[in-house]
């Protein structure tokens, strides 16, 4: 584990408001800050930052914890990560881990950085296999620049050869298996992930190897082997090449399909280029690129797969302050075959057309309809009037109801007066989707009991139980005599006692932030309902007769359940009782 001291001195070099804004743009409000929360995508600014206790949280999606958690959340990493990207930011050595875990992620990364360049060596190796390979890369139009720059590589036609490159330098056959290098047959002999494949790193922000990208040099199956999930690679939360990207001064990125697309448009100049790693796009990987990119460009491939792709991006980014346009490629099927055909001039020239999210669904809209038919008039009206009247501007719906007008036929005035009936309609909608959220932040609507446990009559002993902890979080110093006055087991929410339990178990001094200080005993959620309660009562004091009245009503709540039967089978004995003595008693008369 990392002393506490270390962590202590890591968090105040890094201000909490500090290290938020670096992400966030925030406000000055009185005591606090806000802002839109880079954890989910929303209009209204629901994200919150308290200077006082160095926490955050968001009212809108339950994110929350100290500055530790925040680095956590949005760049992905684990706690030890976390602490270490704090302490680069501030310029402080990095610390020794001596737990297993940050010890396993320090050996993969090793591993894999090894792997990587074994992949390497092998492709520039002598012998026909490497010729093959080098072909291949060079056929696919890549330059020897180009295959240094991303580390590409070749896993020759061999089971055991990385195992063996591996076992040399000290690596465990158990530690390649963990980082997904090689695998288990179900005889259970053991043989690597890859073999007779050209190869692609995949490199994290900080450039470590996290995992790779294998494709055969032909049309056999299965085309592509990708790592599996490890302890330092999760796809869904992975941009490959954005730790290049990211360097480049442009704020529009263009996101593509593959690991292909993405080189060649580097090769070609366009430095900002990525793609998805996983199947299909994910909200993580969105909020990812929001921490880099103004806009970005949809240039998926143009057949159906792609346009699927490219319909499902369009409704991640829909609530994101990114611009997103789409790129028709006309005349080839990704913006590898476009360059290759006619030039990274033409390409630069087909992005700078690239059609808003707007234009392309409007466009898909009207190819769906036949046109020359009123019914088909009637129908595409109907969608594309739905489509404007949601989060344009009263100048973009004027220049697209024009648009619109002459498509159809129909009079400018008359779109625009559908239109306006329209956006009534769904702002009403909307209105009452955002009652409904603002009631869902209200703090009796934040506790969920389960009827199991009492319903709405255990509502107000879970709320003082939660303001009891927050009671603690406050103030540490009056732990000790809590914990000989209330059992975590009198607590009737589970999260409720396991944050008591971790707030009981705290040292008499920890040197840090009580968030902090709770950050390596609690998940995300423990830290996340800490972070709420503190919130919630950010600008309440609680005192010693508030923090009795808590203790009082959880005793009332204990002491009625002593006293009540203990069980359904109990209340149903002492009901067969009843009825027999009651039946009895009938009986006799």
């Amino acid at each position: 584990m990392i002393p506490q001291s270390y962590i202590q001195e890591v968090l105040e070099r890094n201000d909490v408001v500090d290290v938020v804004q670096s992400y966030v743009q925030l406000r000055h409000r009185g005591r606090t800050y806000t802002g839109l929360c880079p954890f989910h995508n929303e209009k209204t600014p629901s994200f919150v930052v308290y200077p006082d206790t160095q926490s955050f949280y968001c009212f809108g999606c339950g994110a929350g914890g100290d500055t530790i958690t925040f680095m956590k959340k949005i760049a992905n990493l684990d706690y030890v990560e976390a602490v270490k990207s704090l302490a680069s930011r501030a310029g402080m050595p990095l610390p020794q881990e001596d737990d297993q875990a940050g010890r396993q992620r320090s050996r993969i990364l090793a591993m894999n950085k090894d792997a990587a360049r074994y992949f390497f060596q092998q492709l520039n190796a002598p012998g026909e296999q490497a010729a093959q390979a080098r072909a291949y890369w060079h056929r696919r139009g890549l330059s020897d620049g180009t295959i240094r720059k991303f580390g590409l590589g070749y896993a020759p036609d061999d089971f055991s050869g990385l195992q063996r490159y591996l076992r040399q330098r000290g690596y465990t056959d158990q530690e390649m298996l963990e980082a997904g290098l090689i695998k288990r047959s179900q005889k259970g002999n053991l043989h690597n992930t890859f073999w007779n494949r050209v190869m692609t790193p995949i490199i994290d922000l900080r450039g470590n190897v996290i995992a790779f990208g294998g494709r055969v040099l032909d049309d056999s199956k299965p085309k592509y082997v990708n790592s599996p999930e490890t302890l330092v690679y999760k796809k869904s939360r992975t941009l490959f090449a954005l730790n290049v990207a990211k360097k480049d001064p442009s704020r529009r990125y263009i996101l593509c399909e593959g690991y292909m697309d993405v080189i060649s448009l580097h090769q070609a100049g366009f430095g900002t280029a990525v793609c998805a790693c996983g199947t299909a796009l994910t909200e993580e990987q969105v909020k990812l690129l929001t921490n880099y990119a103004d806009e970005v460009v949809l240039a998926y491939d143009s057949d159906e797969a792609g346009q699927k792709a490219t319909a499902r991006s369009l409704g991640l980014f829909k609530n994101t302050p990114i611009k997103v346009t789409v790129l028709n490629i006309p005349g080839a099927k990704d913006p590898d075959e476009f360059i290759k055909k006619n030039g990274a001039d033409a390409f630069g020239r087909l992005l700078d057309k690239s059609a808003n999210g707007i234009e392309y669904n409007l466009e898909k809209l009207r190819s769906r309809y036949d046109l020359s038919t009123d019914n088909g008039k009637v129908e595409y009206l109907r969608d594309a009037l739905t489509l404007l009247a949601s989060g344009l501007t009263p100048t973009e719906r004027e220049i697209y109801a024009g648009r619109i007008a002459e498509q159809t036929n129909v009079s400018k005035a008359t779109v625009l007066n559908q239109l306006e009936s329209t956006v009534r309609r769904v702002s009403d909608r909307q209105r009452r989707q955002r009652q409904r959220d603002l009631q869902k932040e209200m703090v009796p609507a934040q506790i969920k009991v389960p009827y199991s446990l009492g319903g709405d009559k255990a509502l107000a002993a879970v709320n003082a139980e939660q303001q009891l902890l927050a009671a603690m979080l406050k103030d540490p110093s009056r732990i000790p005599a809590l914990r000989d006055r209330v059992d975590p087991g009198d607590l009737i929410m589970p999260e409720d006692q396991e944050l008591c339990r971790a707030l009981y178990g705290l040292p008499p001094q920890t040197g840090t932030t009580v968030l902090t200080a709770l950050g390596s005993q609690l998940g995300e959620e423990g830290m996340s309902l800490a972070a709420q309660l503190l919130a919630r009562n950010s600008d309440n004091a609680l005192t010693a007769r508030d923090v009795e009245l808590f203790v009082q009503r959880i005793k009332q709540r204990t002491t009625a359940k002593a006293q009540a039967p203990q069980s359904e089978e109990e209340m149903r004995r002492r009901l067969e009782a009843l009825t027999k003595a009651k039946t009895q008693s009938n009986t006799q008369s």
